[in-house]
């Protein structure tokens, strides 16, 4: 099936078309045609979105409602964030997009009818180099069923209009004429193991190691911050494991009955063994060195192990917390350059 007004594939996009896809579409149709393992999908465009948002404006405003409040207003924006997504959540798609996404879960979803996706927001927002608005939009996992589906898009869309999201655009000022909404749909993994990596050290900046954090089960208990993850860091030349912090991994993220996920207890034997073997560590180095070579800068990723024991990305993102760092000097020069040395030994000689 190829790509339309309405739907873009993996394989046809990649980060130039962030602004017609998203950021997280964008991103995963760029890992995908560098050939990095990404579990197949499609992503709803913007031009959906734009065009559902018109028509509900022609009943009653939106955009300007929103841009109508100052960030401060947090009763204002929590009563206006319900009316807006229960509009938005509460509408019927036109005839022929809704068409349109369900053929492409039927391409998804090949002979398997029902296999559990992922469905997750895609804001042209996301990873901007002047703000980030990670977190802010909502993801639904192990979703089954095209009504399903349906549903999770408007459920996606609906979310760009969340409190915590208007506030934070009202308080930066961005306009709303700039502000839409993607969405992406793709295969589940089944996780085994999963959790995050970096390209450089988040504690120290430190670009010449990869810093990995994991956990049993889906990766949801990790990002969420459910669960403390095994956290190792291995040379990037080298591949020498300098750090082996094994947490207690009380629990993890399984998928629950019928759809959705849920939290269960980890099993005994498994709290405190190390989530990752020493081959899986070096595998995941590899893969971050290849997606940081081809983006060029230091990237923030999602990956997950499966059954199989297949390694499978699921989202990499540039590296904010060191990148945008404005590293400052500890000292203010001087004249005297021993007055530096006066001031650490309190002023002995």
């Amino acid at each position: 099936m190829s790509s339309s007004e309405i739907i873009a594939w993996f394989k046809d996009i990649g980060l130039s078309d962030r602004p017609t896809v998203g950021g997280k579409g964008g991103s995963l149709g760029e890992l995908t045609r560098a050939s990095i393992p990404v579990p197949a999908g499609f992503v709803v465009r913007t031009a959906a979105f734009e065009r559902f948002i018109c028509e509900l404006e022609s009943d009653e405003p939106i955009r300007s409602q929103v841009e109508a409040l100052s960030g401060q207003e947090l009763e204002k924006i929590t009563a206006l964030s319900e009316h807006l997504r229960a509009r938005i959540e509460g509408a019927p798609l036109p005839d022929d997009m809704n068409s349109e996404i369900v053929a492409a879960h039927t391409e998804l979803c090949g002979l398997d009818r029902n296999p559990p996706l992922a469905v997750r927001s895609s804001a042209t927002t996301e990873d901007r180099a002047d703000a980030s608005f990670a977190g802010l939009q909502d993801t639904y996992l192990w979703t089954i069923g095209v009504e399903e589906t349906l549903k999770c898009v408007r459920s996606c869309w609906a979310s760009l209009y969340s409190a915590p999201s208007i506030a934070y655009r009202r308080k930066h000022g961005f306009p709303e004429s700039g502000v839409a909404m993607a969405v992406v749909v793709q295969g589940m993994v089944y996780a085994q193991k999963a959790g995050v990596m970096f390209t450089r050290s988040p504690l120290t900046g430190d670009r010449s190691v990869v810093t990995i954090e994991g956990a049993w089960g889906l990766g949801s208990a990790v990002v969420s911050g459910q669960v403390t993850p095994d956290r190792f860091v291995i040379a990037k030349i080298t591949g020498e494991i300098s750090v082996r912090e094994i947490s207690h991994k009380h629990v993890q993220h399984v998928p629950a009955p019928g759809g959705g996920i849920r939290a269960v207890e980890t099993p005994e034997h498994l709290r405190e063994a190390a989530c990752l073997t020493d081959v899986e560590i070096s595998a995941l180095r590899d893969l971050a060195r290849k997606v940081e070579r081809h983006y060029g800068q230091p990237q923030d990723i999602e990956w997950a192990i499966d059954q199989g024991g297949q390694i499978h990305l699921l989202q990499s993102r540039p590296e904010t917390v060191w990148s945008s760092k404005n590293r400052k000097p500890v000292a203010k020069p001087a004249d005297d350059p021993l007055q530096h040395v006066m001031k650490i030994f309190g002023g002995r000689r």
